[in-house]
C-alpha cells in the first residue's frame, strides 16, 4: 500500500485551487490552477489500502484505484499510468467531467473526507502526456474485419480504440463536423478543453481508427446501406433527445433548449462563425434544471455577460451531507457548489415554472410557484405565483432518449419502451450484426458508464466476429450503480 499511516496523519481533502473569479470569467480556459505534485502525493497517500476496495464497485469501469494511487504516492508515474489505462480509455475525460461515484463509495469516506481519486486519476494522466509516455498501440495483425462506430461521444470512441487494438478496421461516423460528440459541443472549455480530445483523436488515429466527421447516418447514408458496407455496426449515438416543458408561453422567441445554446457558444468559442446565435449578453437568464447542464449554461452566460441569471429547481435543495436514506457505498444526491455557481447568479428551490410570460412573441419573464407535495407528485402550489424578468430562458431538464426514429425505420431495430435501443445480454440489437453502446441503449447516464459500455460492446462485436474475445468486458446491459434497492 501506500503510506500505511498516510489516512491518520493527513486528515482533510485537498484539491486544486481555482483560478480567483474575477479573472477566470474572463476567458473560457479550465478553472483550475496547476495541481501541485507534493499535495497529490500526499493525498494519494491517504488510500488505504482497505483489502475490499469498494471505489471498485461505486466505478462501473473497475478502475483500479488503490494500486495507482500507491504508484503516485511513490512517484512511479509510467507504473501509474499503465495500471490508470489497464481499466480506462480515457481518464482525463473522467478526471475532469465524472461526478466520481468512486470517491462517493471510498472506504475512508465512512468517516473521514474520501481520497481525492479524481484530483490524482486526472494529474496521472496530464503528466503522463506532457512527458511523452502516452503511445499509439497499433494491432500486431489485423483481422480483416470491418467495424462502424456511430457517433463520436465518449462510448463510441472507448468502442473504436478497443476494437482498432484487437486487429479491426474501425470507421467512426460522426454527424457533426469535428470529432468528439457531446465532449466536443455540449462541455464548456472552462470544465474541459478541446486539446484534452484532440490529443487522444491523434493517438488513435495513429493506431489506425479512421474518422468521419460531417456524415448523418440516416440522412448521408441509409443504415442498411452501413450495414452492407461493415461487418457490424456499433451503434453510440447518445441520449440526444432533450426533454421539453408544454407550458403556455412556450413558443415565444427566446426560450431555448440548453444543448443548443452550449453547442453555439462552444462553437464560437473554437473559432466557428454562428449565424443568429443564442447569446446572454445584457440579458436576464432564467435556466430550468439545477443540474450539470444548467451549471454548464450558468457559467457560459457568465462569461458572455449575462445582466443576471437565475437558476430555478423543482424539487428541495438536497442536503450537504449523506441522509439516512443513501447510506454508503452509494452515490448521494447533495447540495454542490460546482466554479459556475462560484461565479455568479441565483439558485431557488421548489420553483414550479407555470408560464412564459411575453411581448410581440418574445419571453419577457417565467412565471413561477413554490412547488408543494401533493400525493407523491410535485405540484405548483395556488396563490404563490410570481413573475421573474427574462430576456433569455434555458431549458436544462435532461434527455429523454436516443434519436432512433430512423435506425428503427429503415433497419427495423427495436426499441424498448423508454425509447432507448433495445438490446440483449450480447449487448446486440434484434439485429445480429448491430450492436449498441452507451446512453442510446441505457438512457442519460454518465460518462464512465458510457465508456464502461464503450469496452464492454466492443468484447462483444469482437467475438460476434472472431468467436471468441479476449477484451475486457466490465459492465452488463442490465448493470445499474450501487442503490439501496
Amino acid at each position: 500500500m501506500a503510506d500505511p499511516r498516510g489516512f491518520l496523519k493527513v486528515t482533510e481533502r485537498e484539491t486544486a485551487m481555482r483560478r480567483p473569479v474575477e479573472i477566470r470569467i474572463k476567458d473560457w480556459k479550465e478553472v483550475y490552477e496547476e495541481r501541485q505534485s507534493g499535495v497529490l502525493k500526499q493525498q494519494a497517500g491517504r488510500c488505504m489500502d482497505c483489502g475490499v476496495p469498494f471505489c471498485h464497485q461505486g466505478c462501473p469501469l473497475g478502475n483500479l484505484i488503490p494500486e495507482w494511487n500507491d504508484l503516485t504516492w511513490r512517484g512511479d508515474l509510467p507504473g501509474a499510468i499503465a495500471r490508470l489505462h489497464k481499466t480506462n480509455n480515457f481518464p482525463e475525460f473522467t478526471g475532469r467531467l465524472c461526478p466520481a461515484p468512486c470517491e462517493s463509495s471510498c472506504v475512508l469516506g465512512i468517516n473521514q473526507p474520501a481520497v481525492t481519486i479524481k484530483e490524482i486519476e486526472v494529474s496521472i494522466v496530464d503528466d503522463a502526456f506532457d512527458q511523452g509516455l502516452i503511445e499509439a498501440h497499433a494491432p500486431e495483425r489485423l483481422t480483416g474485419k470491418t467495424v462502424a462506430v456511430v457517433g463520436s461521444g465518449p462510448a463510441g470512441l472507448a468502442a473504436a480504440q478497443q476494437l482498432t487494438r484487437a486487429g479491426h478496421t474501425v470507421a467512426v461516423y460522426e454527424r457533426d463536423d469535428r470529432i468528439g460528440g457531446l465532449l466536443r459541443y455540449g462541455i464548456p472549455d472552462f470544465k474541459m478543453e478541446k486539446h484534452h480530445i484532440d490529443r487522444r483523436i491523434a493517438q488513435m488515429e495513429a493506431e489506425g481508427t479512421r474518422f468521419r466527421p460531417g456524415v448523418a447516418i440516416g440522412v448521408d447514408i441509409t443504415w442498411e446501406d452501413l450495414r452492407s458496407r461493415y461487418d457490424a455496426v456499433v451503434v453510440a449515438t447518445g441520449a440526444t433527445k432533450p426533454r421539453d416543458l408544454k407550458i403556455p408561453g412556450r413558443e415565444l422567441g427566446g426560450v431555448h433548449f440548453a444543448m443548443d445554446y452550449l453547442t453555439q457558444a462552444n462553437r464560437v468559442v473554437a473559432g466557428d462563425s454562428v449565424d443568429d446565435q443564442i447569446v446572454a449578453n445584457g440579458k436576464h437568464v432564467v435556466i430550468l434544471g439545477g443540474g450539470d447542464t444548467g451549471a454548464d449554461c450558468l457559467g457560459t452566460a457568465t462569461r458572455q455577460g449575462a445582466t443576471s441569471v437565475t437558476t430555478l429547481a423543482i424539487g428541495k435543495q438536497p442536503a450537504h451531507e449523506r441522509t439516512a436514506d443513501q447510506p454508503w457505498p452509494t452515490f448521494p444526491t447533495l447540495f454542490e457548489v460546482s466554479s459556475a455557481h462560484e461565479e455568479f447568479g441565483e439558485r431557488q428551490y421548489l420553483a414550479s415554472t407555470v408560464e412564459f410570460v411575453g411581448e410581440n412573441g418574445v419571453v419577457t419573464g417565467v412565471k413561477i410557484a413554490e412547488t408543494e407535495f401533493v400525493d407523491g407528485k410535485r405540484l405548483p402550489k395556488a396563490g404563490t405565483e410570481r413573475v421573474i424578468p427574462a430576456d433569455l430562458v434555458l431549458l436544462a431538464l435532461g434527455f429523454t432518449g436516443p434519436e432512433a426514429d430512423t435506425l428503427a425505420t429503415e433497419s427495423d431495430v427495436n426499441v424498448d419502451s423508454r425509447g432507448n435501443i433495445a438490446r440483449g445480454a450480447d449487448w446486440a440489437t434484434n439485429l445480429a450484426d448491430v450492436f449498441v453502446a452507451g446512453d442510446a441503449g441505457r438512457g442519460q447516464s454518465l460518462i464512465v458508464w458510457a465508456i464502461a459500455e464503450g469496452r464492454a460492446a466492443a468484447a462483444a462485436v469482437d467475438a460476434y466476429l472472431e468467436g471468441s474475445s479476449e477484451l475486457p468486458s466490465p459492465v452488463r446491459p442490465t448493470d445499474q450503480p450501487i442503490s439501496v434497492n
